[in-house]
């Protein structure tokens, strides 16, 4: 089924205030689904449809600045998810895993997601060098070299931390930044205890890091509720600095949308039952 889209999304720059469902559900949902059935006032706790396919949403740290609201929604559809978690700085002037990010993730423990490791430094990995050691660039640190030792403890210092904060080890399951790997980091991320690199389906790559002004939000939406199809691994973030219009604007048309046509939603690593 295709999808048209032809509406102009309006929304205050306040991210709790403008994620009113009924009326997003109204106002996107109806044009986009052509059913009037989002229109109508629904339950939280209405029973979702039959599945008829499986999608896994991941979440990415980013810069945390949309993460209260993406979690409100996930609740409000009785959604888990699976977060990837790096030690990023945020909007709010510190770091992810800060002891000022404590009672989010306790929560999002309690509320039964999963979390995998993105690795401390959130540094692109780039090339294997003829030392054997990985180079990296970016994150909050300057290009830097890593040996097997050194690229074990970018790992399990987010592992550490996480158990401090939360009481719980995250899966044993990782995503390079960026998705980008090197033979190298492939192999040793075993060893360390992460032996499962988790990366994205092409129709799941959600689109949020972008630029608004040539992806905007419709757009977005639009693509994901046309390509996506049972088995995808969705990829957005908690928060991007860079993105004019975030696409947490749309988060929840995205939902009901994807509900709509039969989709439910788990969590990595999946089952092996």
């Amino acid at each position: 089924m295709a999808f048209s889209l032809s509406i102009t999304l309006r929304a205050s720059k306040d991210d709790d205030a403008l994620m009113n469902p009924l009326a997003l559900q109204c106002g996107i949902a109806l044009i986009l689904l052509s059913s009037a059935v989002w229109c109508a006032e629904r339950s939280p706790n209405t029973p979702s449809p039959a599945c008829h396919g499986t999608l896994y949403l991941t979440l990415d740290t980013g810069s945390m600045q949309s993460a209260e609201t993406i979690a409100t929604i996930l609740q409000r559809h009785q959604i888990k998810a699976t977060f990837f978690v790096a030690n990023e700085p945020t909007w709010r002037g510190d770091h992810a895993l800060d002891d000022s990010w404590r009672d989010f993730w306790r929560a999002r423990v309690r509320e039964g997601n999963h979390f995998g490791n993105h690795t401390w430094f959130h540094a692109t990995l780039v090339k294997d060098l003829s030392s054997g050691d990985i180079l990296t660039r970016g994150g909050d640190h300057a290009p830097r070299e890593f040996d097997k030792a050194g690229f074990c403890q970018n790992l399990q210092r987010v592992n550490e931390r996480f158990k401090v904060l939360t009481g719980q080890s995250l899966e044993p399951i990782w995503r390079a930044p960026g998705g980008h790997l090197t033979p190298n980091a492939a192999s040793w991320a075993g060893d360390c205890g992460f032996p499962q690199h988790v990366g994205w389906s092409a129709a799941g790559f959600l689109g949020d890091e972008l630029p608004s002004e040539k992806y905007p939000n419709p757009r977005l939406l639009n693509q994901a509720l046309t390509h996506l199809k049972d088995g995808d691994i969705l990829m957005m973030h908690l928060g991007i600095r860079s993105r004019h219009d975030p696409f947490v604007r749309v988060f929840e048309p995205l939902i009901t949308g994807l509900q709509a046509r039969g989709f439910c939603f788990a969590t990595l690593p999946k089952s092996t039952e």
